[in-house]
């Protein structure tokens, strides 16, 4: 039988950074779109880690698939660590350029630029009784001015990465992915995932 894994992320972005990696281990990697299911429960959680853990438990409720919930965001010290948690709900239903160029006026003069992203996951895994979280973290800066990307998502065009030295807008998918918050979340998800299926607690389906 096939291994699966369902992305409880309705953000097709976050499903095709996380696909290649993923089909390390897993034949099929599922977008909710791909079975026809939505996320029906409000973000309520403080933290990354609960928003995510209340997306993949409202997804595994309704299927038997390994479920990986997804949160994520930008936080930047000199607005207090906004966006944080609020990142996609920032300014909603506006475009990421708008939301970028807001975030660049909010910190027109300010000297501090400090930022991070922070990507929490949760598995779920309901035959074999496993659930399991993992967060990864980058820090960089914003830049100063929104700039036209080729690559990248979201606040990606005015996040420069101190490990990537670079915009991560400027930077292909693969590349972004060695220094990014869910590149090193997804890293770690595999990692466990090398341990559990070696000592066989994970059975295939």
């Amino acid at each position: 039988m096939k291994k699966q894994i369902l992305l409880a992320t309705s953000n097709q972005n976050k499903v095709r950074e996380m696909k290649d990696d993923l089909l390390i281990f897993f034949d099929d990697v599922l977008s909710l779109k791909d079975v026809n299911l939505t996320i029906d429960v409000e973000e309520t959680g403080t933290t990354f880690l609960e928003n995510s853990k209340i997306k993949a438990s409202d997804v595994s409720s309704k299927t038997n698939i390994p479920v990986l919930g997804d949160d994520s965001g930008l936080e930047i010290d000199a607005l207090d660590g906004r966006p944080g948690i609020y990142s996609a709900r920032f300014l909603q239903n506006e475009s990421y350029e708008t939301k970028c160029k807001e975030l660049l006026k909010l910190l027109k003069d300010k000297d501090n630029r400090e930022a991070s992203f922070t990507c929490a996951l949760t598995y779920i895994d309901k035959i074999n009784g496993i659930e399991k979280q993992f967060v990864g973290k980058c820090n960089g800066r914003i830049i100063d001015a929104y700039q036209d990307c080729k690559y990248g998502f979201g606040y990606d065009p005015i996040f420069y990465s101190y490990e990537a030295h670079d915009v991560f807008g400027n930077i292909p998918k693969e590349e972004k992915f060695k220094y990014s918050h869910r590149g090193k979340a997804v890293k770690m998800f595999l990692n466990f995932l090398k341990e559990v299926y070696h000592e066989g607690n994970i059975r295939n389906r």
